[in-house]
């Protein structure tokens, strides 16, 4: 498959640095604690590594506005949107159910569907891709921001009103609720006492952040004064950021519960970071910097994928007692070099130039993998 000429080397920079610190954030060193910024806030607040997710939304947002600025037949587009959904939808289920067998009683057996997680990051992927893949179909970019806004809204509304007791706890909000009812216990998130982050309820919002990068790439790709659209573009971040915090004493930030000052939040910040990008590299060739990051945008999903899939693997063997490989060579390796999150964070870096060797591969070859 030949490679494309990406339009906006500033997106598949955005893409890039995106999947990169994503990786980084998800395969912590082991051995210590990663530092603070690193880890996701353990319920309100903020951190950089809740920013990864949301930005990886409106980067999918952002490559929709170039994957439907070709008229299609509806019923072609349609079949193409859910097919993708149910796709990057199946394969992050099967990356949960991963490796398939455990041991038991010192004897491998199929790991039972009933305790799967279903709901995950490339579930909602796929449920976000889908809603704002018809709603860029059908509605204007007035009527998209009006949707946005109402999604924001309404969201908050179910919250108050549907919540059992503290409408923003883990265990009494609404999406929790919606989730041990549809989905059930056993098929939820095990590591935070029976609240899925990527539960069902939270796709509202979410879906916002993939409607933002359509909308921020459409207006990109459709300006004729580029300099001034990003001055804009930037200035409307600056104005989300302020709009998030104001609203936090009301709809705390939390990216578990993806709340409404969230998702403005880290929208403006996408915008910000976004308008800076295009500024820097737009209308420049690609460097060896950029292309570093072009690597990781050109297949983000596979290379997501892949950086999940290797090191599950990697933690089913045992290279000492009690100790895996990605663990042993965390501790005695990393932990020796630098003691603590530096260690910790060397390692996540040294984790993620491996799963860049596969998309480096794939670059070299000119093979572009759309999930």
């Amino acid at each position: 498959m030949t490679k494309p000429t990406p339009r906006f080397l500033s997106l598949d920079v955005f893409r890039g640095l995106t999947v990169c610190l994503m990786i980084v954030v998800n395969t912590a060193g082991p051995g210590a604690r990663p530092f603070e910024q690193l880890v996701h806030a353990k319920w309100f607040g903020f951190t950089a590594a809740d920013a990864v997710f949301p930005s990886f939304l409106f980067a999918v947002g952002c490559s929709m506005a170039f994957a439907f600025s070709r008229p299609v037949p509806l019923r072609a587009f349609s079949a193409k949107v859910l097919k993708r959904a149910a796709l990057i939808f199946l394969l992050g289920f099967l990356m949960y159910w991963y490796p398939f067998v455990h041991q038991v009683d010192g004897h491998w057996a199929l790991a039972p569907f009933s305790q799967t997680r279903v709901m995950g990051v490339m579930q909602r992927i796929a449920l976000c891709y889908a809603i704002a893949a018809f709603a860029a179909r059908f509605l204007s970019p007035r009527w998209i921001l009006a949707l946005c806004g109402g999604l924001l809204l309404g969201y908050w509304a179910i919250l108050l009103g549907l919540g059992d007791g503290d409408p923003y706890s883990k265990l009494g909000n609404a999406g929790t609720r919606l989730d041990l009812l549809v989905v059930g216990r056993d098929h939820l998130y095990r590591k935070d006492g029976g609240f899925d982050p990527e539960g069902l309820l939270g796709t509202l919002p979410a879906t916002v952040n993939v409607l933002a990068g359509y909308l921020a790439a459409r207006a990109l790709r459709q300006a004729s004064d580029t300099r001034k659209t990003l001055f804009r573009m930037a200035g409307l971040g600056g104005v989300l950021v302020l709009a998030a915090l104001a609203w936090n004493p009301w709809f705390p930030i939390a990216k578990k519960l993806w709340t409404g000052s969230f998702v403005l939040l880290t929208v403006g910040l996408d915008l910000i970071l976004l308008a800076a990008l295009a500024a820097l590299l737009e209308g420049r060739e690609p460097n060896a910097a950029t292309r570093f990051f072009q690597v990781f945008g050109l297949n983000p999903l596979v290379i997501y994928l892949f950086s999940e899939l290797f090191v599950i693997t990697l933690r089913q063997f045992d290279v000492a007692p009690g100790q895996d490989p990605y663990e042993w060579v965390g501790v005695h390796v990393f932990q020796a070099i630098a003691p603590g999150g530096l260690g910790s964070l060397l390692c996540a870096l040294a984790y993620m130039l491996v799963c860049w060797l596969l998309g480096w591969v794939m670059y070299r070859r000119g093979v572009v993998v759309k999930l």
